[in-house]
C-alpha cells in the first residue's frame, strides 16, 4: 500500500536528509574560500577556517631582539615589542629553541655575562646587560602566544586595488571573458543545428551518428590535446584565442549535441508537421519553432560550458601559451601568485574567491533552466 499514486512514501526523510548533507559538502569548499579570504597569513597557517572565531595559539618563529640601547643605574637596556598583533598574549616563552616555553610571561632568564631577559604578556620584551651591547648580537625568544579572532579586508584591498595585482589580475579577468564567452558560444550555434537534424530529420546512418555522439562522451580529453595542438600549429591558428575556441568547441560538442538532442526529440510531434503542412522549411522549424521551445536545454547547456570554460587551466596550458602573459587566464594567475608570492596563501584564497565570483552569478541567474534541461528526454 505504500506504493499507491498520491501517498508520500516513508523514506522521505532519508531523502532530505541526503539532500542536506549534499549541499553542506558542496557549501563547505567554497565557505572555507570566503573565510579564508578574509584572514591573514598567519592565521592560515596555524589552523583552519572552522577556528577563525575561536581564540588562536599559535608558536611563533624566532625574533631577534632589537632597539635603541639606553643606560639605566649602571645597566645597559633595550626595550620593545616582540610583535605587531593587536590582542596578543604571551602564555609562555623562552630563550633556546630546546625549551621554547621555559619562561611565564614575567619571568626573568638570567643569560651569560650578565644578560636578562623578561617579557610581559602583551609581548613587551626588557633586556638588561652590564656591558654596552652596541655592534653585538642580541639573544632571540621564542613565545607561545594567542589572539582573538582577526579578519582583515587587507587580502581584497591588495588584489583588487594595489597597482601590480589589480592590473595583473583585471587583465586575467578579461582573458578569462575573451576565452569562455566564444567557447560557449560555438558549440551551442553547431550543436543545436547538429541535434535538431539527428531528432528530426531523416537520412542515412542517423542512428550510426548518433551512437558515434555518445561514444565520444568518454573520449578522455587528456587523449586529444597534443594531437590536436599539432594540428593547429600545423595549420597556423595554435597559441591563439581562435585555437582555443575551436579546442573547447570540440570538447564540448559530444555533450552539446546529446543533451539537445534529447530535448528536442521530446518536443510534441504534431507542431512539427502541421509545420511542415502549412510549408516551412527545415530552416524556419528550426529558427522559429524548436529554438524558443528549447531555451531550457539550451541554457543548461550553457551554465555547464561556461564553468567548464571558465575554470579551465589545462586546455588554456595548452592552447593558449603566451610568454607575455597577455593572454593569460585566471586560473593560470592564481597559479602565477602561487609561484612567486611561496606561502601568501591568504592573497591566493582571495584571488580564488573572486574568480569564481562570475560563474556563482551565472549559475544562480540560470539555475531554474538546469534541472529542466538535464530531465529532457527522461519523461515522456
Amino acid at each position: 500500500m505504500d506504493n499507491i499514486a498520491g501517498k508520500k512514501s516513508s523514506l522521505t526523510w532519508a531523502v532530505h536528509i541526503s539532500v542536506a548533507v549534499l549541499v553542506v559538502l558542496w557549501l563547505l569548499p567554497t565557505v572555507g574560500l570566503f573565510v579564508s579570504s578574509f584572514r591573514t597569513g598567519d592565521q592560515i597557517a596555524t589552523s583552519g577556517w572552522w577556528k577563525s572565531l575561536t581564540t588562536q595559539q599559535r608558536q611563533n618563529p624566532a625574533i631577534r631582539l632589537s632597539g635603541d640601547e639606553v643606560e639605566q643605574d649602571g645597566l645597559f637596556v633595550i626595550e620593545g615589542q616582540l610583535f605587531d598583533a593587536s590582542g596578543a598574549e604571551v602564555q609562555r616563552w623562552g630563550t633556546s629553541s630546546r625549551d621554547t616555553e621555559a619562561y611565564a610571561p614575567g619571568e626573568i632568564a638570567e643569560l651569560s655575562k650578565g644578560r636578562t631577559v623578561t617579557v610581559d604578556a602583551a609581548g613587551a620584551f626588557r633586556f638588561t646587560s652590564e656591558a654596552s651591547q652596541e655592534g653585538k648580537r642580541l639573544p632571540r625568544v621564542f613565545t607561545t602566544a594567542v589572539s582573538p579572532p582577526e579578519f582583515t579586508t587587507d587580502n581584497y584591498n591588495s588584489m583588487l586595488f594595489d597597482e601590480d595585482n589589480s592590473e595583473s589580475m583585471a587583465r586575467a579577468f578579461f582573458n578569462t571573458l575573451t576565452v569562455t564567452i566564444p567557447a560557449t558560444i560555438i558549440p551551442i550555434l553547431i550543436a543545436a543545428f547538429a541535434a535538431y537534424a539527428l531528432a528530426w530529420m531523416e537520412f542515412p546512418a542517423r542512428a550510426l551518428l548518433i551512437a558515434f555522439v555518445v561514444a565520444l562522451l568518454v573520449v578522455p580529453l587528456q587523449l586529444a590535446l597534443i594531437p590536436l595542438l599539432k594540428l593547429h600549429l600545423a595549420i597556423g591558428i595554435g597559441k591563439g584565442y581562435l585555437g582555443v575556441w575551436l579546442a573547447h568547441t570540440g570538447f564540448g560538442l559530444p555533450l552539446a549535441i546529446y543533451l539537445l538532442r534529447n530535448y528536442m526529440v521530446g518536443l510534441p510531434h504534431d507542431i512539427i508537421e502541421n509545420a511542415r503542412v502549412d510549408g516551412a522549411t527545415e530552416f524556419q522549424i528550426f529558427t522559429k519553432i524548436i529554438l524558443p521551445l528549447s531555451f531550457p536545454a539550451l541554457a543548461s547547456f550553457a551554465i555547464f560550458q561556461f564553468l567548464w570554460t571558465w575554470n579551465d587551466l589545462l586546455v588554456a596550458k595548452v592552447f593558449l601559451i603566451d610568454a607575455t602573459g597577455q593572454t593569460t587566464v585566471m586560473t593560470n594567475q592564481i597559479v602565477e601568485l602561487l609561484g612567486t608570492r611561496g606561502g601568501n596563501w591568504e592573497i591566493l584564497a582571495t584571488a580564488a574567491f573572486v574568480s569564481i565570483a562570475v560563474p556563482l552569478a551565472v549559475f544562480f541567474a540560470m539555475q531554474k533552466y538546469l534541472v529542466r534541461g538535464l530531465l529532457a528526454g527522461s519523461v515522456k
